[in-house]
């Protein structure tokens, strides 16, 4: 019997890095300019980077979070929480990322993979998010890490270093995403409306 670890449902994409000098000295001018939205979820919060042409609704509330399932007791029966949302309407960048990097990391991502909704997820330290999916896949880009952020899909946990690099994560299988450091984890997160993990 083998002990050995695979990494299936984590996947760099070869041949494609961005700076991570860059998009940390554009962060704080963005955190300078925006609130994260705390979405009910303690220790965990979200700036969207797109949004629905013209609808500032599309940015706010259910709409930042979206759609999943968990199994949040010991009956271990799925429940879906929060509503769908039409990822492939999210085409518009926000203001606040407007003649950033982020501005030119956003269009090289959407020239290379179908996106619907873009955002910067903060995950705080000493802290955990629910076990649950989603219903599509997720890339991201991590900005600010530690070696206690660690991503669990199934029974595989994998730490996604803050290089610069790009990662596409198997999120319509059972994960979380734990921050054990005492840092805040601070990703880009994409929802993939393509899934390479079929």
């Amino acid at each position: 019997m083998s002990n050995s670890v695979t990494f299936n449902d984590f996947y760099q994409v070869p041949d494609l890095s961005f700076d991570i000098n860059k998009l940390r000295s554009d962060l704080e001018v963005i955190l300078k300019k925006s609130k994260y939205q705390t979405l009910g979820i303690s220790n965990f919060a979200a700036i969207p980077m797109n949004k629905i042409p013209g609808d500032d609704n599309s940015i706010k509330g259910h709409n930042v979070r979206g759609i999943y399932w968990t199994k949040p007791d010991e009956t271990g029966k799925e429940v879906k929480r929060d509503k769908p949302i039409d990822e492939s309407k999210y085409t518009e960048l926000t203001e606040e990322f407007k003649n950033t990097y982020f501005e030119e990391v956003y269009k090289i991502l959407r020239s290379k993979f179908k996106l619907g909704r873009v955002r910067i997820l903060l995950k705080e330290p000493r802290s955990t998010l629910s076990w649950h999916k989603d219903p599509e896949p997720r890339l991201h880009i991590p900005i600010i890490t530690n070696p206690g952020c660690k991503m669990v899909i199934e029974d595989v946990a994998k730490h996604m270093p803050a290089d610069g690099k790009v990662w596409i994560t198997n999120n319509t299988r059972y994960h979380n995403f734990f921050n054990g450091g005492e840092q805040n984890r601070i990703h880009i997160v994409a929802c993939m409306l393509e899934n390479r993990f079929n």
